[in-house]
């Protein structure tokens, strides 16, 4: 689809603007050079998800370093891999990362596919990382809409149908002003924008380069948009998580590949919901820490309930695990949930040797 009279000149405006204010990042090429390595460009689109730039950059950071180039990655031992991606959380994607490297390597020869279709067709690569990828890798004309070009569109166009209902018209309305040159600078752009300017709440609309084209500032509330619908609650569950020590090593297991935390070292938990399992994984004297350690997912708020005991050379847990030194549990990689229930023990240990 060609752009034309207003479309255009948005596109326009908003690329001259990109040259001269375009962030910087470690992923990024210049604006103009369509020169961005696709590696580094899909890596970044993957930790970006449901992150912000300022938490992806020292991860992107220690991950290229380690991982240089996708070969690397796809040869990477899948725990030092989830145990590296430890703390940026949706852990499934740490998964489909080295899945698709794998495919890249074993598949392709180690070159990303340069259109959306092929990038499609790559493990755990969906709609919008093939578009995005496509785009500022390889300069596809391709329509990149992550959360902040969905709010930068449904503002510009004062779009009024709440979300999700409103996607299919804010990816039309952005493929109108999509140019087919540049499309890699324009999404970079676009994404730059709602990260900088056109923000979730008090957009700086003075200091927009596309204000004089955009509907929704002539309304009372720009900010209003995109429209939401009412928030649902989110379900409260409890879980029991069980630090079992000897001999200056704490007991770990991994977590299944599927499901939540999936492939991540964890300490042994009970289920997660309204009535869990209480029973301790092996007979000791228990402990218990009076607060929870609360931990907020996606779909659900979760109190857990630490419980800590030391147990005899003689006493080995049930199930697959290993004993890892407690004075090295920072390199454990363990996830946010359970590194807090680690703290939380340490406190305790604290506060009862000062008492």
């Amino acid at each position: 689809m060609r752009v034309e009279g207003r479309d255009r000149k948005i596109a326009g405006d908003l690329l001259a603007h990109y040259d001269v204010h375009a962030r910087r990042l470690p992923w990024r090429a210049p604006p103009g050079s369509n020169a961005a390595d696709p590696y580094r460009v899909w890596l970044s689109e993957v930790m970006l998800q449901q992150t912000t730039v300022a938490a992806v950059g020292p991860y992107f950071a220690k991950f290229t370093e380690r991982w240089p180039t996708v070969q690397d990655l796809a040869a990477a031992d899948d725990a030092d891999l989830m145990a590296a991606w430890a703390g940026l959380g949706y852990y499934a994607r740490a998964r489909n990362l080295l899945a698709c490297a794998r495919a890249v390597t074993r598949d392709h020869g180690g070159t990303f596919p340069d259109t959306e279709e092929g990038l499609r067709a790559l493990p755990g690569v969906g709609a919008y990382t093939a578009a995005a990828v496509a785009a500022i890798a390889f300069g596809r004309r391709a329509v990149v809409v992550d959360a902040n070009v969905e709010r930068v569109v449904a503002r510009l166009f004062a779009i009024a149908t709440p979300l999700p209902a409103a996607r299919t018209e804010i990816r039309e309305a952005c493929d109108r002003i999509t140019p087919d040159a540049r499309a890699g600078d324009f999404a970079q752009a676009m994404m730059d924008l709602g990260a900088t300017i056109c923000t979730a709440r008090n957009p700086a609309c003075g200091i927009c380069p596309i204000r004089d084209d955009c509907a929704a500032i002539l309304t009372a509330d720009p900010a209003a948009y995109p429209v939401k619908p009412p928030k649902k609650a989110r379900p409260h569950r409890t879980g029991h998580g069980w630090w079992i020590e000897r001999d200056g090593h704490v007991w770990l297991v991994r977590r299944p590949d599927k499901g939540l935390l999936g492939g991540m070292r964890a300490l042994p938990s009970s289920d997660w919901s309204d009535t869990p399992d209480a029973t301790p994984p092996l007979p000791a004297r228990w402990t218990s820490i009076d607060e929870p350690v609360a931990h907020v997912f996606t779909h659900f708020s979760l109190a857990l309930r630490v419980h800590h005991a030391h147990v005899g050379a003689e006493m080995t847990p049930p199930g697959a695990g290993e004993w890892w030194p407690i004075d090295k549990i920072g390199e454990a990689g363990l996830p946010t949930l359970f590194a807090r229930a680690a703290e939380a023990v340490r406190k305790e240990r604290q506060t009862h040797a000062r008492n």
